[in-house]
């Protein structure tokens, strides 16, 4: 697949709408650790991804027409595997993140946090402390991995 200076390089990416492209850009890079790539307008439209990776990218974007923050019940959510989920937990408490499940350990294998950001989108933080089998806990393998 060709890769292009002006577009992510992962195969999906998440959009997410804020109501300040600048204050999401500083916030997910100060509690996340994900950089600026691409930087469309002032508030328009930035590109973001983790140092060193292609697979972990994502765009915030201004509202427009069609596209709205965040709402009380949400359609999405966004999913991120981190080494130190109790850290990252405790930085974005500290950057004003609501934590709406605090860290817990899983029987299949994941420390789990779910937080909301201050722009309205849900993370759920995952660590992975064991390789588990899905069938040990109640799942099934269909295609491994």
């Amino acid at each position: 697949m060709l890769n292009n200076r002006s577009a992510p390089h992962a195969r999906v990416v998440p959009v997410l709408t804020v109501s300040d492209v600048r204050a999401a850009v500083a916030w997910y890079g100060s509690v996340f650790g994900f950089v600026e790539h691409v930087r469309i307008g002032d508030g328009h439209r930035a590109q973001l991804g983790l140092p060193g990776e292609s697979v972990a990218e994502l765009i915030v974007a201004e509202v427009r027409p069609g596209r709205r923050v965040p709402r009380d019940e949400r359609s999405h959510q966004v999913m991120m595997k981190v080494a130190d989920a109790a850290a990252l937990v405790e930085r974005a408490s500290g950057n004003g993140a609501t934590i709406v499940s605090a860290i817990k350990d899983y029987e299949y294998g994941e420390r789990q946090a779910t937080l909301d950001d201050p722009f309205g989108h849900q993370w759920t933080v995952t660590e992975t402390r064991a390789d588990t089998a899905p069938e040990s806990w109640g799942g099934a393998t269909i295609t491994p991995r």
